[in-house]
Order: C-alpha cells, then sequence, then structure tokens
C-alpha cells in the first residue's frame, strides 16, 4: 500500500521516522523501508552480502511490529534490526521480559537512553526563574557583551556552520558526520518557507533551521534547529573556541526556546543526556549540565533492543562489534 508523505508524518512521533528523513538518508546511499508504521534504514556490512536495520524513536514494540520486523529483515538479509522507541520507561504497558520473548535482545546504544525535554508554554518569566542561577547569569553576560542571536538559512551561514562543526570536532575528539552528510540534509530539510513566523497550522513536514550566533561580526556559534509537529529539536551545534568567556551557548539556547514560543511550539527536545547520576568524568559531562541549566524534565526511554533475525550470526558480529569499540577506545 502506498502511503503519503502527509499520511506517513501523521502517524510517527519523531524527526528520524518522518517522511523527510527517509528522503534524506535514502540520497546519502541507505536504503529505506517504510512498513507496518516503521522507517527503517538498511546498512550492508562492508565485504558481505548481510545488513543490519535501523529504526530509531519509533513506536511501542510488539507482536505486530515484530512480524513486520522479521518480514523487513528476511527480505534484506539482515542479520538484526536495531530499534531505539521514543517510549518512555514510566509509560512502559509490559514488561521487558516480553521483548525478549518477540526476539528482541539488548542492543549496543546508538541514541542515549535519556534525554531533556522542556515544556516551553510557560511564559518566559516563569521559564527563566526555572533555569539554575549560573544559567541565568550566563545568559545576562552574553546579552550585555553585545552577542545577537538570529535564525539564518543562507549559504554562507550554512557554510560556517561546516567550518565550525569541523572546528568543534577536532577540539573535542568527538564523532561528527561528515560535510557531505550535513549537507545533504540541509539540501532536504533546510528550505521550509515561513510566514510571519507562522508554520502553516496541521504542517507536519519536518524542517531545518539555522540559529546562529554573532560576536564582533563574526559568527562564533551555530546551531541545526529541527521543527517536527509541536517540538523543536536541538540535534547539531558548533562553536569556536575563540570569545567562549562571552557564553554565546547560552543565550542560542535561550533565543532558541524562545523562538519554539513564537512558532506556537510546545516543546524544546535536547536530543541526548547523560543518566541522574552522570559520571563527572565522562567526555559528554559538560554538554549535560550546559543542558541541565534550563530546567527541562529529564526523560528515560526503554533503551536499545535488538531483534535478532540470524541468532548465529548475531553473536559472531558482537564478538567483532565488541572487538572494535575496544580497538577504537585504545585509539583515542
Amino acid at each position: 500500500m502506498n502511503t503519503s508523505q502527509g499520511e506517513w508524518n501523521k502517524q510517527v512521533e519523531h524527526p528520524m521516522q518522518s517522511w523527510e528523513w527517509g528522503e534524506f538518508r535514502q540520497l546519502t546511499g541507505i536504503k529505506v523501508v517504510r512498513e507496518g508504521g516503521l522507517q527503517v534504514t538498511i546498512h550492508m556490512i562492508h565485504y558481505t552480502t548481510l545488513c543490519v536495520g535501523y529504526c530509531p524513536k519509533g513506536p511501542m514494540p510488539d507482536k505486530d511490529q515484530a512480524q513486520v520486523l522479521k518480514r523487513i529483515a528476511r527480505e534484506n538479509n539482515c542479520i538484526y534490526i536495531k530499534v531505539e522507541p521514543k517510549i518512555e520507561m514510566q509509560d512502559l504497558g509490559f514488561k521487558i521480559e516480553d521483548l525478549r520473548k518477540l526476539g528482541f535482545m539488548s542492543g549496543r546504544p546508538l541514541f542515549t537512553k535519556y534525554n531533556f525535554v522542556l515544556d516551553v508554554r510557560p511564559t518566559e518569566a516563569e521559564l527563566l526563574a526555572s533555569f539554575k542561577q549560573k544559567t541565568r547569569y550566563n545568559i545576562k553576560v552574553a546579552q550585555k557583551n553585545g552577542v545577537t542571536v538570529e535564525i539564518d538559512n543562507s549559504d554562507a551561514a550554512f557554510e560556517r556552520y561546516l567550518e565550525l562543526t569541523q572546528e568543534t570536532t577536532k577540539r573535542q575528539g568527538f564523532y561528527a558526520h561528515s560535510p557531505r552528510y550535513h549537507s545533504t540534509m540541509w539540501s532536504v530539510l533546510g528550505n521550509s518557507q515561513i510566514t510571519n513566523n507562522k508554520f502553516q497550522t496541521g504542517d507536519n513536514k519536518l524542517s531545518a533551521h539555522l540559529l546562529v550566533a554573532t560576536y564582533q561580526g563574526q559568527i562564533i556559534t551555530t546551531w541545526i534547529l529541527f521543527k517536527f509537529k509541536d517540538t523543536l529539536y536541538y540535534p547539531y551545534g558548533a562553536s569556536t573556541r575563540d570569545h567562549r568567556n562571552v557564553m554565546a551557548n547560552n543565550l542560542v539556547m535561550w533565543e532558541a526556546i524562545k523562538l519554539a514560543k513564537v512558532w506556537g511550539l510546545s516543546y524544546l527536545d535536547m536530543w541526548g543526556a547523560l543518566g541522574p547520576d552522570a559520571d563527572t568524568h565522562d567526555p559528554w559531562y559538560g554538554f549535560h549540565t550546559f543542558k541541565a541549566g534550563y530546567g527541562a524534565r529529564q526523560v528515560e526511554y526503554m533503551g536499545t533492543w535488538d531483534y535478532i533475525a540470524k541468532p548465529t550470526m548475531y553473536k559472531i558480529y558482537r564478538v567483532i562489534e565488541n572487538i572494535r569499540w575496544k580497538i577504537l577506545r585504545l585509539l583515542k
């Protein structure tokens, strides 16, 4: 059965399950399968005819979806399909053990299990009052230093985003997608038209927007924001190491929150966090505490689960994957 773009987006709840995200991933050379309300990307394993599937931020796994995954895996020669449902632990309607009976096994996460989600519907004064004192102070520092923040979807601003992404990656030693990945994403998602700061009623399309902070005539911070349904998402950001004392990032987050309000949205999703007992030595700890300063609710999702289609091959694959990750950690 053919499903239209609008019909598909009505039934999904996250950018990575949206029709537009699937179109973007296809342009990067990845096969995309849409079936049974699930959008699955298919990834070839190098030097083999085998594949793995990935289905992030989908619905609650159940018996029917297990059958859909089984069919997709069989038709695409997948060893397994990794699912990371957008389901909070507090909303689970069954025992985790039931997943294993359906053929799932706890897997290595790609998305974090935790997240910060901020309800932006209170007044600006109420939101500011919920922030940590240090966060409010840093916002004022940026404002006093003359940092300005605006939406700038121009080619020049996007090129600056790519430059800062490369700079940030080298400085912090984190993995980042390639410039081609970001450019392809932007070509698909970055062309949304907004009239008088409003989207059309019922607009369920995924769109990307570039929020930039300028200081002394130079763009020093750039964030990619996704708008999908009633939520603004903060998936990607980059900044220069210069002028860190002007606290531009704190002001950018505040302006993103206000932007969500202007656009009539309800939530700001910060795309990930560490757990409630975050390790201070974790390389993401600083980023985690930055997000935590804005009074958002910490969410725990049900985690990462692999639907096993080829049990023997899956065991071999996991052994190889564990070795690969150990080598990557040693090379850091």
